[in-house]
């Protein structure tokens, strides 16, 4: 088949990008706003896989309000949608690229990237943090549409 189907691009495909101050209310502003334009788009991710995505995008916003406001005081969040997968980003000025950390059982905090990084590789996806050409960073993950087998 096509990528891009008989005429043209499949009807979900697309790239959509917001901005939302680096702020705790964004967070569950930003998980709402992908899941609203998943649901919107007609894209055929599974639940598994939207669940997973919806985490992922509240672990990377989060991660932007707590380390990133300072120098960061708005955040970019960026859904691109191909024919067999979907990619979230979150995009901060802050130019510190942060490392999963070990899994520390006492602490409370500090194992967002280490989830990140579990979802993604679970559903068969990817992830990695990049530095902007302005000099901050952006944190993306990218799933297959349906559920990697186990």
């Amino acid at each position: 088949m096509d990528e891009t189907g008989p005429a043209g691009p499949l009807p979900y495909e697309g790239v959509w990008r917001f901005t939302a101050p680096a702020v705790e209310a964004s967070v569950p502003q930003a998980r709402h706003a992908v899941r609203d334009l998943l649901a919107r788009q007609g894209v055929p991710v599974s639940d598994d896989v939207a669940q997973g995505l919806l985490l992922i995008v509240s672990e990377l916003v989060t991660n932007a309000v707590r380390h990133a406001a300072v120098l960061s005081p708005v955040l970019a969040v960026e859904v691109a949608v191909g024919p067999e997968w979907v990619r979230v980003s979150v995009e901060d000025s802050h130019p510190y690229r942060p490392t999963a950390l070990e899994t520390d059982h006492g602490r409370t905090g500090g194992r967002g990237l280490l989830l990140v990084r579990e979802i993604t590789r679970e559903a068969g996806g990817a992830c990695d943090v990049a530095h902007t050409a302005s000099g901050g960073k952006v944190i993306w993950a990218a799933l297959p549409l349906k559920h990697a087998p186990s």
